[in-house]
């Protein structure tokens, strides 16, 4: 979490060009694939997640919670959640 508006700004533009460093860089490409199409997660993603210091657990939990935010959207979409 942070308060740096600039930083925010940035990700939300383009994480791939955002000043962060290689650790979330790598984790934000892994919720990318898993958002696009889980079935084409491999091996390979979770060996580039360890490979920045990211253990079992840690996986598990990107994937949890980037599932369950892809899960809700596609309900609030599907329900009409916020459009008039």
């Amino acid at each position: 979490m942070t308060l740096d508006e600039t930083l925010v700004d940035a990700i939300r533009r383009d994480y791939r060009t955002a000043p962060i460093d290689e650790r979330d860089r790598v984790m934000l490409d892994f919720v990318v694939d898993l958002t696009r199409d889980a079935t084409r997660i491999t091996r390979a993603h979770h060996d580039r997640l360890r490979a920045v210091g990211f253990d079992d657990r840690s996986i598990l939990q990107i994937t949890l919670i980037a599932a369950w935010f892809n899960y809700i959207n596609r309900v609030a979409d599907a329900l009409g959640v916020g459009r008039p």
